[in-house]
């Protein structure tokens, strides 16, 4: 398993109370200061440390031994793709039945047909991405969406596993390895869950390639299935229409095999020869050796099907290979964020911003208990002066996001419904500051955080009325790019907490404005 693999698989492991204490979590970070320069890069400083880890992790739990041996992919799939692909080539009949080859509708035609509409579909995909990519870099970076910035478009022919084919195999080759890990409960559960999403990119490349070798592998066993048949069978080639002559019937198989003559030097029958191979109810045996026609149709195989399918294999291949080795660690979490603060001797600053209902007492409390459980004790919780409704503007000219800020936290209240001139551009103020103000260049992270306290002490745990309001505020966020964190301050539950703030992490907000949802308001 690979230095990042292995830092996932670390990071999930530590949840386990029973096998990994706060004091080997410090043994383990001092023993990669001490093997790590301090100028190699963050991944190298992770994955010394989850290497350290696991000296203590493995003896302990059995099942992290378990997980870390376990693969989740295997070469030989390329082999048995490809020669599955073969065998149902050989068996398929790609040249017709009765021995009669119809020259206007030979089987064939469907795979070549197919394939030209997968190869458009990739060009379409390609292109999107470009135009995409090219926007963003326009745009800037406030332009970004949440999912560019996290991992971008795949681009290139990988970019085929959107299919839905492509995505039920990437699944299903994640599903051997991640099955066993979930079965095992926390904390396995949250590795298989962090590493289908860490390698969803490396699992599509993997089984795009997997769909490209058994296409290539397709077409030559039709090529070699025509060619086997050809050697014991009396194939006779002709065509047939009712609307269509001699000279049109040239002229289209002349534009149909083009690339293949042009290939092979080959020539097609003058006209007059062409309307000697018409079938008709007189003469059903009428036609021609198809040895010529039998040629030109594999190499159309092979023009239109086996290279092109074979050279997107490759790539995939290249593809794959080139993200295990350098699979990227999502640094922007928490559970990173914290070591990497270790690592540099400074502190998680936490910037919590209300807006239109100051936080009390307790829920301040509530706050640095969720944050200190996702940054550790070194956590500091600076809570803002409350920003007014409808003070966007006053504030704009206001630093809302000092240096050296690691999270800018956005609270509101879940009393208030959410309005996009309002809310909306209050978060997206924060995310231009934080974009701008980041600690060492870095830009901090922006998270949108909605208490419900006061809404369950005017209406209860009403749980229609609670997911009406949710679903507003997670519209709102949506639409931001965000993923709303929605909790109790007066009495978080920090393990359900911890979950919704590592995903709501994953991407940061996008700066622009979002549709209105209406005017902002607060429950009678």
């Amino acid at each position: 398993m690979d230095g990042a693999t292995a830092s996932v698989s670390a990071g999930a492991a530590t949840d386990s109370p029973r096998a990994w204490t706060a004091q080997d979590g410090a043994w383990a970070t001092r023993a990669a200061l001490e093997s790590v320069p301090a100028d190699a890069p963050a991944e190298r400083f992770l994955a010394e440390r989850a290497r350290h880890a696991m000296q203590r992790l493995v003896p302990r739990d059995a099942g992290v031994a378990d997980v870390l041996q376990r693969r989740v992919w295997r070469g030989a799939w390329w082999l048995g793709a490809a020669l599955l692909g073969l065998l149902l080539g050989v068996l398929a009949d790609a040249v017709g039945s009765g021995q009669r080859i119809n020259l206007l509708a030979p089987p064939v035609w469907g795979v070549v047909v197919w394939n030209g509409v997968v190869y458009a579909l990739l060009l379409g995909s390609a292109l999107r991405g470009l135009f995409r990519r090219r926007g963003v870099a326009s745009e800037g970076p406030a332009g970004e969406s949440a999912g560019e910035l996290a991992g971008g478009p795949a681009g290139g022919p990988a970019g085929g596993a959107s299919s839905t084919l492509s995505r039920g195999l990437q699944r299903l080759l994640d599903l051997g390895g991640t099955r066993g890990a979930a079965r095992r409960g926390q904390p396995f559960e949250a590795f298989a869950a962090r590493w289908l999403r860490l390698s969803a990119r490396l699992s599509a490349a993997r089984a795009s390639g997997l769909l490209y070798a058994a296409a290539a592998a397709l077409g030559l066993g039709l090529l070699a299935g025509m060619y086997l048949r050809g050697l014991v069978l009396d194939y006779r080639a002709g065509w047939e229409s009712t609307f269509l002559d001699a000279a049109q019937v040239h002229a289209a198989l002349s534009m149909v095999f083009a690339p293949a003559l042009a290939v092979s030097g080959l020539a097609l029958p003058e006209v007059e020869a062409l309307q000697a191979l018409r079938f008709s109810a007189d003469a059903p045996r009428a036609g021609a050796p198809a040895a010529l026609w039998i040629h030109l149709v594999a190499l159309t195989l092979a023009l239109f099907v086996v290279l092109p399918r074979t050279a997107l294999a490759l790539w995939c291949g290249w593809r794959a290979s080139r993200l295990a080795r350098h699979l990227a660690l999502p640094l922007g979490d928490a559970y990173f964020q914290r070591l990497l603060r270790h690592r540099g001797g400074g502190a998680v600053r936490v910037q919590v911003l209300p807006y239109a209902q100051a936080p009390g007492p307790q829920a301040e409390q509530g706050l640095r208990a969720v944050f200190g459980q996702s940054y550790g004790g070194s956590v500091q919780v600076h809570v803002a002066p409350m920003l007014a409704f409808g003070a966007e503007d006053e504030a704009a000219a206001q630093t809302l996001v000092p240096p050296g800020t690691t999270l800018a936290v956005a609270l509101f209240d879940l009393t208030a419904t959410p309005e996009a001139e309002n809310q909306g551009r209050f978060v997206e103020l924060l995310a231009r500051q934080a974009a701008a103000l980041g600690t060492a260049g870095t830009p901090a992270a922006v998270l949108v955080l909605i208490d419900e306290a006061a809404f369950v002490r005017r209406l209860g745990a009403v749980a229609e009325r609670r997911q009406q309001r949710r679903a507003a505020w997670q519209a709102l966020a949506h639409a931001l790019g965000a993923v709303p964190v929605f909790v109790d301050l007066s009495a978080p539950d920090l393990p359900a907490v911890e979950v919704t703030l590592q995903a709501a992490l994953q991407g940061p907000l996008q700066a622009h404005s979002p549709p209105s949802t209406g005017r902002a308001r607060s429950l009678a």
